[in-house]
């Protein structure tokens, strides 16, 4: 049963007792949503947005034209303006923040779920949004909404900064909006058009899954609901301002979506989600990510419907689909064990091994704008790329895979022998000795004296080899 507190969190660390009552621990992280446990610096993502403006308008407007004629001078003030806007920073205090709640906080049951439900809602690699939004976006929005409604949270994903810019929403414009025979031929000298990829991606991704049976005029017909969802501009096209409905950019007239009509105007948006996650086979969806995030590739019936009735009876209530959740993952935590992706098997790493990690506040806060960071600050960024398990850089808009086969090429196993062995630089020297290891596997697997003795079996020359043989170990790979 040890090997429940991995798979539904990070492990027990050394300094931790193993809770008598597994169930009740990992249930009693759910309901409240606590401040975060980080001590240094946190900035609001409205801070770094300004920072993101002035990266992008800074060299579009200011250093292209400039140094047009001199690509050398170009790239000199390129990187100054980097390090002006913090470009080389912020996703890795971001990282820190994010690992530091799994490792030390008290609920890291609630960090595991708050990270599942960063990839179900996940920002791709596009533009300059890893360095300046995702982070901050997943901490303002994914984190305060763990404890309310799925419907709400869908609402605040959906008309997020973050997600109005990644998907395009502000190019969407009703070919019978206001704007169409006005602003938008003028400006643009085309017909105004609408945009799909929101729409389609709240459909696909975010709420009913293709399973409902959706056709390409629903896809339209939401897209037309959601003209007119946009980034505020201010006078000088600096992407500054919150998320705002601009009637003018909206297609006039009656929609329908899934058999359902749906009235012209900001209200109808609200009103579809609404439906869409009342949806069965929405309930259906969230109950199959969530048991293939904890338990295996692939969830059964059986295991889905607990989810699914805790869905429908809360009326979408988070916390009680999360207790569901978790009550499934303990019931069949000797039945199936989850190959973990490389950054949950980091953050395990880190915990059991109580490694110097992430990043310390004081590290982190002793940053200066302007400056270069150094490789201590970047750490967490460039530790996660070499992993090729970046949170913030999912290469599709459905986020990071969570197929176990995704993750078991040679060539991801290999990155991971190397950190574990590489990982010895950040053992505390009070835990350099052969007892802190046989704490921690105690503590952590139930068939503890078979790793051990594996262990210093094939232990041959260098220490660092106790985390090579017991971080890559079968038992730990899995949860």
């Amino acid at each position: 049963m040890k090997n429940f507190f991995r798979k539904v969190a990070f492990g027990i660390g050394p300094n931790e007792e193993v809770p008598s009552d597994p169930l009740k621990w990992a249930l009693n992280q759910l309901d409240e949503v606590p401040e975060f446990s980080w001590k240094g610096k946190i900035f609001t993502e409205k801070e770094l947005r300004g920072h993101y403006r002035d990266w992008v308008y800074g060299d579009r407007k200011v250093l292209r034209k400039k140094y047009k004629d001199n690509k050398t001078l170009y790239k000199t003030h390129k990187d100054q303006l980097r390090h002006d806007t913090g470009q080389k920073f912020w996703e890795s205090l971001e990282i820190a923040i994010r690992h530091n709640e799994g490792i030390n906080s008290k609920n890291p049951v609630l960090a595991k779920l708050w990270m599942f439900w960063g990839n179900f809602f996940a920002i791709s690699e596009k533009d300059f949004l890893a360095n300046y939004s995702t982070g901050p976006y997943q901490r303002e929005i994914i984190w305060p909404n763990l404890n309310q409604s799925f419907e709400k949270m869908v609402n605040d994903v959906t008309l997020s900064w973050a997600m109005i810019h990644h998907l395009d929403n502000s190019e969407s414009a009703g070919p019978k909006s206001a704007t169409a025979s006005q602003d938008w031929r003028r400006k643009k000298k085309e017909p105004a058009t609408i945009n799909e990829n929101h729409a389609r991606e709240l459909m696909e991704l975010h709420t009913v899954s293709p399973k409902a049976g959706y056709t390409q005029e629903d896809v339209v017909q939401l897209a037309y609901i959601m003209t007119g969802w946009q980034q505020r501009w201010s006078k000088k096209k600096l992407e500054t301002g919150n998320v705002w409905f601009n009637s003018e950019y909206h297609q006039i007239g009656k929609k329908n979506v899934l058999g359902k009509e749906y009235k012209k105007g900001k209200k109808a948006l609200a009103a579809v989600i609404k439906d869409l996650v009342n949806h069965p086979n929405c309930r259906d969806f969230v109950a199959e990510r969530l048991c293939r995030y904890l338990i295996t590739d692939e969830p059964t019936k059986e295991m889905k419907q607990p989810i699914i009735d805790a869905f429908k009876k809360s009326d979408g209530h988070l916390p009680e689909i999360h207790k569901a959740a978790i009550k499934v993952a303990f019931e069949y935590n000797d039945k199936y064990k989850k190959f973990q992706t490389p950054e949950n098997w980091l953050i395990q790493v880190a915990k059991i091994g109580d490694l110097q990690w992430p990043p310390s506040p004081e590290i982190m806060d002793s940053y200066e704008l302007g400056t270069k960071p150094t490789r201590k600050q970047r750490m967490p960024e460039r530790l996660l790329n070499n992993l090729g398990h970046h949170p913030y850089r999912a290469k599709q808009p459905n986020g990071w895979s969570d197929h176990s086969d995704d993750w078991m090429s040679p060539e991801l196993l290999i990155r991971r022998l190397v950190f574990a062995d590489r990982s010895y630089a950040f053992t505390k020297p009070e835990n350099d000795n052969n007892d802190f290891y046989y704490n921690i596997v105690n503590k952590n697997f139930d068939n503890p004296d078979k790793i051990l003795d594996y262990m210093y079996k094939n232990m041959v020359h260098r220490k660092s080899e106790r985390n090579v043989l017991l971080f890559n170990h079968p038992e730990f790979l899995k949860a």
